[in-house]
């Protein structure tokens, strides 16, 4: 299976994977993001659809994945550039986007505030 992990990481934790990476150790596929409320305010509902209906399909048309989930070209269009934007998914070489993996695994703790 080709899963993704998506995780909250501190700078530190990302320069120590790539650190590794660099000395051969497998890091696994990795999309790190600073806080939670970036997670969340980057993968809406709609757009963990979008990432649903573009699971291990290949290279597909933004108007194809917008017949997928059912909504707008338009809308999808903003929706699947925000993800591009956010490092997500990729601008596929000969057109179209793609999400290369067939799970998502989303990795984080939730830890009380120091109020």
């Amino acid at each position: 299976m080709n899963t993704v992990t998506l995780s909250i990481g501190l700078r530190e934790d990302v320069n120590r994977r790539a650190l590794g990476a660099f000395e051969g150790k497998p890091q696994g596929a990795r999309i790190s993001f600073a806080s939670t409320d970036l997670l969340w305010s980057t993968l809406t509902r709609k757009r963990w659809e979008i990432l649903r209906a573009m699971m291990a399909q290949g290279a597909i048309s933004i108007r194809e994945v917008a017949r997928r989930v059912g909504r707008d070209v338009k809308a999808v269009h903003g929706d699947v550039r925000a993800l591009i934007a956010a490092g997500v998914i990729e601008s596929a070489a000969g057109g179209g986007v793609i999400f290369p993996y067939d799970a998502v695994h989303v990795d984080f703790t939730l830890e009380a505030s120091a109020a």
